[in-house]
C-alpha cells in the first residue's frame, strides 16, 4: 500500500466521486426511455445490461417462498440470527407517536405513518448479497411498509430465501440505472414506488441522484470505504479490515491514519502477506491501487480531524477516547475488536450507509426512512384568539389577506358576528 502524508490524502479520495459525473450522460437516456416506454424499454434493458433471458423481470412469488428450503441450513440460520439482530435495531430506532410541547389553548401532537411502497436495490453482480436484502426489507417491514419491492439483476436463491425471510413482498430480477427507473416511474410490471434505498455501483447511484425529487432515496450511496485510526494495534487485524473492504469492488477505499510510521510499515506488510491467499486478491490489489493508502498524521487527534473531512462510510477507532472528536461518519467501530465485517452482516444496524462525504449530512439507513412523522394541531378558541395578532400582522406583511381573514372570521369580529347571527337564523 502506498503511504502518504496527510495533506495528499484528501485529492486522493475526493477523485472517486468524479465518476458520477461521467456516468450520469449515459444514464439520463435509460432513465427517459423507461418512463417513456415502461416494461418494453425495461425488457431491453434487462436483456442487454443483465443478460436477462425469460419473458418477466418478476420472480414468481411460489418461487420466492419457496426458496429458504433451497439454501444450506447454515445459512438459513445466519440469515434468522442477522433477521433478529436487524429488526431489534429497526424497533428501538422507529419513531413513535408523542405530544410535543404546545402553549394555551394550542395542542400539538406528532403521528407516524409507514410509506406504502419502497424499493430496495440489491446488487448481486460480482457477489450475490443477501445481506442487503436483510439490511433494508427488514427495517421497512418494521416500520410497517406493505409493498417492499427488492430489484436484484442476477438474483440466486440465497437473495430469494433473504427476500422471503425478511418479508420483502415482491421481487424483480432487475438492475442497474433501468431498475431504478422502473421502481421511480412504475411500468406494467413494476409498481412505483415512494422511496429507492440500497447500494449499487455507479450507474445505479447516478440514476438516483437524478432522480431524487421526483421519488425519494436514502442517499446516493457508491462504493464503499473504511478509515481507521490507530497509533498501534495487531497489523494482522488491521490489514484484515482494510482488505475487507478493499474485496468488495475496485473502486472500493481503504484508509490506515496512523501517527506511526512503525505500524504503517507492519501493517503495509500484513496486506502483501494476506493477499498472497485470500481468493479475491484480484479485485483487492484493484481497490488498494486505486484507493488504498496508509497516511502519516502528527497524533490520532488529526488522524480524527481528517476523518472528519473525508467523512467515511465506516470509521474505525481503536482508541475509545476518541469518539467525542467524531462529527462525519456513517458508522463507527470502537476498539480493536469491533470488526467491520460484523456490522456488514450481524450487529444490528443496516450497513446501507452514507459515502462519497454523505455522511456530513446524514447516518445509516434506519426504519426511520421508511415513514413520515406528521405534525398534528389542534386550537381551541383561546389558542386561536391569543395568536390571532402574530399571525394577521405576519399574513398581511406577506400580503395574504384571506388568510388573515381565515382567523378572523372565527372570532368575536364583524366576520364572525355575522358567522354567528346566519347560523342562529338558521336554526330558528
Amino acid at each position: 500500500m502506498r503511504v502518504l502524508e496527510a495533506a495528499a490524502a484528501l485529492p486522493f479520495f475526493a477523485r472517486r466521486a468524479r465518476r458520477l459525473d461521467r456516468v450520469a450522460a449515459e444514464v439520463a437516456p435509460i432513465l427517459a426511455a423507461v418512463r417513456r416506454r415502461g416494461d418494453a424499454a425495461l425488457l431491453a434493458c434487462a436483456r442487454r445490461f443483465d443478460g436477462f433471458t425469460g419473458d418477466s423481470v418478476e420472480i414468481p412469488r411460489e418461487r420466492m417462498a419457496e426458496a429458504p428450503g433451497r439454501i444450506a441450513p447454515e445459512l438459513r440460520r445466519a440469515l434468522r440470527v442477522s433477521i433478529a439482530n436487524v429488526a431489534r435495531t429497526a424497533r428501538s430506532q422507529r419513531p413513535r407517536p408523542r405530544r410535543l410541547a404546545g402553549s394555551d389553548g394550542v395542542r400539538l401532537a406528532e403521528i407516524v405513518r409507514p410509506l406504502d411502497a419502497v424499493g430496495a436495490y440489491v446488487p448481486s453482480g460480482r457477489y450475490p448479497l443477501p445481506s442487503t436484502v436483510v439490511m433494508t426489507a427488514v427495517p421497512a417491514r418494521v416500520a410497517g411498509v406493505a409493498e417492499i419491492c427488492v430489484a436484484s439483476p442476477k438474483p440466486d436463491d440465497a437473495i430469494l430465501a433473504a427476500a422471503a425471510m425478511s418479508g420483502a413482498t415482491r421481487l424483480f430480477a432487475i438492475g442497474g440505472a433501468h431498475a431504478i427507473a422502473a421502481l421511480a416511474f412504475g411500468t406494467e410490471t413494476v409498481p412505483r414506488v415512494d422511496r429507492i434505498v440500497g447500494p449499487g455501483n455507479a450507474y445505479v447511484a447516478a440514476a438516483k441522484r437524478l432522480l431524487a425529487g421526483e421519488v425519494g432515496i436514502d442517499f446516493v450511496a457508491g462504493p464503499t470505504e473504511i478509515a481507521i485510526v490507530a497509533a498501534e494495534g495487531d497489523p494482522a487485524w488491521i490489514a484484515a479490515d482494510l482488505l475487507a473492504q478493499a474485496e468488495h469492488d475496485p473502486d472500493a477505499a481503504a484508509l490506515l491514519l496512523t501517527p506511526s510510521r512503525r505500524l504503517a510499515a507492519a501493517v503495509a506488510a500484513e496486506v502483501d502477506r494476506q493477499l498472497a491467499t485470500l481468493p479475491t486478491a484480484p479485485v483487492a490489489r484493484r481497490a488498494l491501487a486505486r484507493h488504498g493508502a496508509i497516511v502519516l498524521v502528527r497524533s490520532l487527534e488529526e488522524g480524527v480531524a481528517l476523518a472528519n473531512r473525508i467523512a467515511p462510510e465506516h470509521l474505525s477507532l481503536h482508541d475509545e477516547r476518541l469518539l467525542p472528536l467524531v462529527r462525519h461518519a456513517g458508522t463507527v467501530f470502537l476498539g480493536s475488536w469491533s470488526a467491520e465485517a460484523v456490522g456488514d452482516y450481524a450487529a444490528g444496524p443496516s450497513h446501507v450507509l452514507p459515502t462519497a462525504g454523505a455522511a456530513r449530512r446524514r447516518g445509516g439507513l434506519s426504519a426511520a426512512d421508511f415513514v413520515k412523522v406528521i405534525a398534528v394541531q389542534r386550537l381551541a378558541p383561546r389558542g386561536l384568539a391569543r395568536l390571532a395578532g402574530p399571525v394577521t400582522a405576519l399574513a398581511r406583511a406577506e400580503g395574504l389577506e384571506a388568510h388573515a381573514r381565515s382567523v378572523e372570521i372565527r372570532l368575536d369580529r364583524p366576520g364572525r358576528r355575522a358567522t354567528r347571527a346566519g347560523r342562529a337564523g338558521g336554526r330558528r
